[in-house]
């Protein structure tokens, strides 16, 4: 069998370890990994591969930089011309990016089945061209793999039953790499909050980065604050004239963020993942958002939603810092949804 997986963003590289890992494993299967380029630069891309033990990508379309149409347009013609040389049997796809939604409209018309790994994933905010990619991308696949019971919810609940495809709920294949790797991360013996910024309705808007720099700066005069610095935050916090008074740091690769999350007193992001992650290490987390695709670890008070409100912030991370998080529910299967997939996939 021959499996055509496409990634572009950072957090695809991070749950293709685990699948390369089972694939490996298998002499009758041929796995090619195309890179569209959409996070391209070695801080953010590179240090995946080479920090993860992924194979370096067979092809890299080399398509960033663009707005969102215009990335999303090139790939679907870079993608049908690669898909049309490899004749893959199966393209497997991960999550809600622009390189997502192209390898689905590209291998869709060229019907090719679909593999979508964590389907059924809803915000239910259709402003976020995250939640238009993964909608469109569901519809589109052959396979669904769900992480969780919410998304099979989801999922029933627009009709998909009635549709032609097959719904699956493996785990979360972002456990797995946690588990994978988060053993070898060294502890730090300090206290501290760990805090992320980089979604773009936060930091292109100046009233949402002046609240949540507002309300770092506040927390910094009592907690140690960390924060890996995204290119594209530290760009705007110096066009809007703001001033972070805590220490950044350069952005980390995976490994050493698992560190930073595993020894965290507090986690506070804007990212999709990082909340995740902070469950599974059982970190509170508060998130800079007003909505998430994680529903069941906020229902379950886990994670709690700030948006940019600098007092709401201040407020949270002074009630949960250093909390036990207790009464832990298991929403995201067992560490094995690798394993899962790809005993599917072959069958």
């Amino acid at each position: 069998m021959k499996l055509l997986t496409i990634v572009g963003a950072r957090p695809q590289f991070i749950k293709l370890a685990p699948l390369c890992k089972e694939l490996s494993e298998n002499r009758h299967v041929t796995h090619i990994i195309v890179h569209t380029g959409q996070h391209f630069d070695d801080n953010m891309s590179a240090v995946f591969f080479n920090g993860l033990n992924i194979p370096e990508p067979d092809i890299n379309l080399n398509i960033y930089g663009l707005s969102h149409g215009a990335m999303t347009g090139r790939m679907i013609e870079r993608l049908e011309e690669v898909l049309k040389e490899q004749r893959p049997d199966k393209v497997l796809l991960f999550g809600d990016t622009n390189s997502t939604l192209a390898g689905a409209i590209a291998a869709s018309k060229l019907k090719i089945p679909i593999t979508h790994i964590e389907a059924g994933m809803r915000s239910f905010d259709m402003h976020m061209p995250e939640e238009i990619n993964r909608i469109v991308t569901d519809r589109l696949s052959s396979h669904l793999y769900c992480s969780s019971d919410a998304a099979i919810e989801n999922l029933k609940k627009e009709g998909f039953e009635y549709f032609n495809c097959e719904i699956k709920k493996v785990g979360d294949i972002m456990y797995d790499a946690a588990i994978l790797f988060g053993n070898n991360v060294s502890k730090r013996n300090e206290e501290y909050i760990l805090v992320t910024l980089h979604r773009a309705e936060n930091i292109y808007d100046r009233q949402n980065l002046e609240n949540i720099v507002a309300a770092i700066n506040i927390l910094s005069e009592q907690y140690k604050i960390i924060l890996p610095l995204h290119p594209a935050t530290a760009k705007m916090i110096q066009e809007f004239g703001l001033k972070l008074n805590c220490k950044t740091i350069n952005p980390v690769g995976y490994q050493e963020m698992l560190g930073l999350v595993k020894h965290a007193s507090l986690v506070i992001t804007d990212s999709g993942g990082l909340q995740k992650e902070a469950y599974y290490f059982d970190r509170y987390c508060l998130t800079m958002r007003n909505n998430t695709e994680w529903v069941e670890l906020v229902n379950a008070g886990y994670n709690i939603l700030t948006g940019a409100d600098s007092n709401l912030i201040v407020a949270k991370a002074k009630e949960y810092f250093n909390k036990p998080l207790d009464h832990k529910i298991a929403f995201y299967g067992e560490g094995n949804a690798a394993d899962l997939i790809c005993k599917h996939l072959l069958a």
